[in-house]
């Protein structure tokens, strides 16, 4: 790692252990996802880690994810978080050849604690952003993330006016709630490990973007007692009451080439998930050089 950290930034190295409530978008990136999404650098990466080696590798797909995460307790405190995983990215094996593993390309945080240790500690590509929850009384969780724009002189110094991410998520009525744990996926067959390229140094107003070298694999664990199911709403009109239930797989909105949902070629609807007074372990990774 090439980075000292700011006066005001103290070093929290891993593990950490934190509580708060995840929102869960799962996804599933196909071969026809994959060339839509690699086409859009500008979407797959914030501007910092897009003009670097960061966005190399190639993307293979499969499982993934988008999380809003509220943490209530950190090593750092409260904050809230936005992450993009859109599947496996292959990556060179310390034999010669390759293997691929999950990786977050980008990421947004509401504090710049968090920001810097992140990016120190497991090569996470975090920049700050403001948050925007909004609690309706229909039940809705309107979320919106606003990223740190650069100012004239290159440094990301204030949320800009748009959101990079503006959704809207609901529970299922009627339906109990479960309990969930990232921990049995390995008794599936699934590698949850995320693999994380270096970082570039970037210009943060708190000096929250140092840059990393070598490679970090981590597996973060998630559970919670209290999960249930739900809806979101990707689409961009507040003002279309249709419901999922009346929506059905004809709504071409959602194909690509049309900008009407957040995810390219992702319909309006996606199944959710919320998990509360959700507990996360990020142990420490395992670093090696490029």
């Amino acid at each position: 790692m090439n980075a000292s950290n700011p006066s005001q930034i103290t070093h929290i190295p891993a593990p950490w252990a934190c509580k708060g409530t995840i929102y869960t978008l799962p996804l599933y990136t196909t071969s026809t996802s994959i060339t839509s999404l690699t086409s859009n650098p500008d979407f797959l990466f914030a501007p910092l880690e897009k003009n670097s080696p960061f966005s190399e590798g190639k993307l293979v797909g499969g499982l993934g994810m988008v999380q809003v995460i509220r943490y209530s307790e950190t090593p750092v405190g409260p904050y809230d978080e936005m992450l993009m995983i859109p599947g496996k990215f292959e990556y060179p094996d310390e034999k010669g050849g390759t293997r691929a593993n999950l990786r977050i390309t980008r990421i947004y945080v509401s504090q710049e604690k968090t920001c810097w240790n992140g990016r120190m500690n497991w090569n996470i590509p975090k920049h700050l952003a403001r948050f925007q929850f909004v609690d309706r009384a229909d039940g809705t969780m309107s979320i919106s993330v606003f990223p740190y724009q650069k100012n004239d002189s290159g440094v990301e110094s204030a949320p800009g006016a748009v959101p990079f991410f503006a959704a809207t998520y609901k529970n299922t009525p009627y339906l109990p709630s479960f309990p969930t744990s990232t921990g049995v996926a390995k008794y599936l067959g699934l590698d949850l490990s995320i693999m994380q390229p270096s970082l570039p140094e970037g210009k943060g107003i708190y000096g929250e973007l140092p840059g990393t070298e070598g490679w970090c694999k981590i597996l973060p664990l998630e559970y919670s007692s209290r999960t249930s199911l739900g809806w979101w709403d990707l689409g961009k009109k507040e003002n279309d009451e249709r419901t999922p239930l009346l929506e059905g797989e004809g709504d071409n909105r959602g194909k690509e080439g049309n900008d009407e949902h957040w995810w390219p070629g992702m319909g309006r609807w996606r199944v959710g998930m919320k998990m509360e007074d959700a507990m996360m372990e990020f142990e420490a990774g395992q670093h090696w050089p490029l």
